[in-house]
């Protein structure tokens, strides 16, 4: 039996920029907070709107306790940001990057449907 030869072509992969472990850790957890359909939906309503927690709850029938944690959750890894008005707290996506992403992954689900 003939033993495989490795070949590394340094040519190559000369030009290939270093994976950055720190970068890698963050990207992770950006993505795990897409792997929640809660959170998603959360994201979703906020695309192109600044709510209030009732009024993301009344629209996905979903209890208040609920919504705050996830939007803490987001909040956390800054996927939306907040500001009061009187005593109310809005909250929208933090930036457009975050709508690309949504966007993006809509995208290629209904891609082949």
């Amino acid at each position: 039996m003939e033993k495989h030869q490795h070949v590394i072509n340094m040519e190559k992969i000369k030009n290939i920029k270093e994976v950055e472990s720190d970068i890698c850790e963050e990207m992770a957890v950006l993505y795990k907070m897409f792997a929640d359909p809660t959170r998603i939906k959360i994201m979703q309503v906020l695309q192109n709107n600044e709510l209030n927690v009732c009024e993301i709850a009344y629209l996905l029938n979903m209890n208040h306790s609920a919504i705050s944690h996830q939007l803490a959750t987001l909040k956390i890894v800054n996927l939306v940001k907040s500001h009061k008005v009187g005593k109310e707290v809005y909250y929208s996506l933090a930036d457009e990057h975050i709508a690309k992403i949504l966007s993006i992954g809509c995208e290629h689900v209904l891609e082949d449907k």
